[in-house]
């Protein structure tokens, strides 16, 4: 996708975004909080998996590093700035990717996969079980915390929640979005894209394979956790669930959905997948199985996602024309 297209449409899903608490219910703009958390954690696993071509099945690890952080800093050490948490969970997360990324780069493909997976299990059932410290399947309380330096004490937690944490959510997501845009444009950027497409000839090139690889993983788990932190912040919970390989599973269910191939496509599998779950989970009890059946059929059908979708019907449109 050229600039100019895409700079259309991202300003126009922006204003979209900002008008939507001002038109619909509150409990739209309350949905959308899990939407922001997912979408900038799928920016950086599409990082790893879109551009690097490694395809993590334990990525929700990070996830649970940015909602546990969250409430460790603000519930026990009692940091009540929420951009200090922030910062502070990407760090952490960051770093504990260094020696798990050493680990899994020597593998790729499926290898890979399970490998990440295993480590996913790994931390959820540290979680589970050592219930002295995380609170077990009780989960820890991630406690309300200000927002660039106000409090907003006046604000009920379904107000603050549609309103002030919207907005700043919204700003999360533009800022991390155009991050990310400029690192998958920079020159790493295609260095990534060159050895995912033929790794021995970017080897012979002179590209450091596994170095670029983990610099890809560690980026990915930073968004990760930055991710969990707003999904930890929203339920005022972090739950050992939060890193269960399911939660993998969804980050690469949203992928898919929205097509990993194209920049925005995984935004947009995060907010087709945050609707169609809540309308689903209100219609049917069965609601996992439909969205298995949707995935199917993007699979077959449309292999290139909702965002594939999208611009073939342009490219089609353009030559009817």
């Amino acid at each position: 996708m050229t600039r100019g297209p895409a700079i259309i449409i991202a300003l126009a899903g922006i204003i979209a975004l900002a008008l939507l608490p001002l038109l619909a219910p509150s409990y739209y703009a309350s949905l959308m909080i899990p939407f922001f958390g997912y979408a900038i954690a799928l920016l950086g696993f599409n990082l790893l998996f879109g551009y690097t071509g490694l395809l993590s099945f334990g990525h929700a690890m990070f996830l649970g590093f940015g909602a546990y952080g969250a409430a460790v800093l603000a519930g026990v050490l009692g940091i009540k700035s929420f951009e200090a948490v922030l910062f502070a969970v990407m760090l952490l997360a960051a770093l504990a990717a260094i020696p798990i990324g050493v680990l899994c780069m020597r593998y790729v493909g499926i290898f890979f996969g399970m490998l990440t997976l295993a480590f996913g299990m790994l931390f959820y059932s540290f979680l589970f079980k050592f219930y002295h410290l995380t609170g077990g399947d009780s989960g820890m309380r991630v406690p309300r915390m200000d927002i660039i330096g106000l409090e907003f004490a006046h604000y009920n937690k379904i107000e603050f929640l549609a309103g002030p944490f919207y907005y700043y959510c919204l700003a999360l997501l533009v800022i991390a979005a155009f991050v990310m845009w400029r690192i998958v444009h920079s020159p790493f950027g295609l260095h990534l894209k060159a050895l995912r497409d033929n790794p021995r000839k970017a080897e012979y090139l002179g590209v450091h394979v596994h170095q670029f690889r983990l610099a890809a993983f560690v980026i990915s788990a930073a968004y990760g956790a930055a991710g969990g932190a707003i999904l930890g912040f929203r339920v005022g919970l972090a739950d050992p669930e939060l890193v269960y390989w399911t939660q993998s599973g969804q980050l690469v269910f949203m992928a898919v959905l929205g097509g990993f191939s194209n920049f925005f496509g995984p935004i947009i599998g995060a907010l087709a997948f945050t609707l169609l779950q809540d309308q689903l989970q209100s219609l049917t009890q069965y609601w996992r199985f439909i969205l298995g059946a949707i995935l199917a059929l993007i699979v077959i059908a449309f292999p290139g996602g909702l965002a594939g979708l999208a611009d073939d019907l342009r490219w089609r449109a353009r030559k009817s024309t």
